[in-house]
């Protein structure tokens, strides 16, 4: 597998600095902004967009994570228990009700997370607007979502793979391109 990187840790940051100034501006009231970022790596990037925010506000969003794995339309029992993806929290520290979400993911692909995220979000109460905020648009939907927000857009093959990489969660900083080296 040959992996090419296509974003540093420079570049993730300044990718989550214009995310961040994209955000309000189109929010308008920072005080009705809550970012909920999908579990997993979506959760340390809200946490970041929110530093960001409250560094140019004084006002920091409330942040909370979201558990789609019960939500996701390739789980069930046709799937070996081994290949069951494993639950996480859901933290939403506060209700969502007319509040403006911010839902914040690492990839977006076909768009069925995404999909899921809003389902399970609805179950959680009644937001006065969703929006979307990725690092990475890889394209190939499946499904009529976009995201309003992207850090960074990133043609793919389907046979691609993107592979994000976080401090928080994995020790190291980075966006990478993973294809399947040519056999000869």
């Amino acid at each position: 597998m040959k992996r090419v990187q296509v974003l540093d840790a420079r570049g993730i940051a300044r990718a989550l600095e214009r995310m961040a100034a994209e955000i309000l501006e189109k929010v308008g009231d920072e005080s009705l902004l809550y970012l909920v970022g999908v579990q997993t790596r979506g959760v340390p990037l809200a946490r970041r967009l929110a530093r960001l925010i409250a560094a140019k506000t004084g006002c920091e969003p409330t942040v909370g994570a979201l558990d789609i794995t019960l939500y996701r339309d390739d789980v069930g029992p046709w799937r070996a228990a081994h290949q069951q993806p494993l639950l996480r929290d859901t933290a939403l520290p506060v209700k969502v009700d007319g509040r403006t979400v911010c839902l914040v993911d690492d990839v977006l692909y076909t768009g069925r997370t995404v999909r899921a995220a809003l389902d399970t979000l609805m179950d959680y109460g009644r937001p006065q607007a969703i929006r979307l905020a990725v690092l990475v648009d890889r394209g190939h939907r499946e499904l009529p979502i976009a995201a309003d927000f992207v850090g960074r857009a990133v043609p793919t093959a389907a046979s691609e793979d993107v592979q994000v990489r976080l401090k928080e969660s994995d020790g190291e900083e980075g966006v990478w391109l993973a294809r399947e080296e040519a056999r000869g």
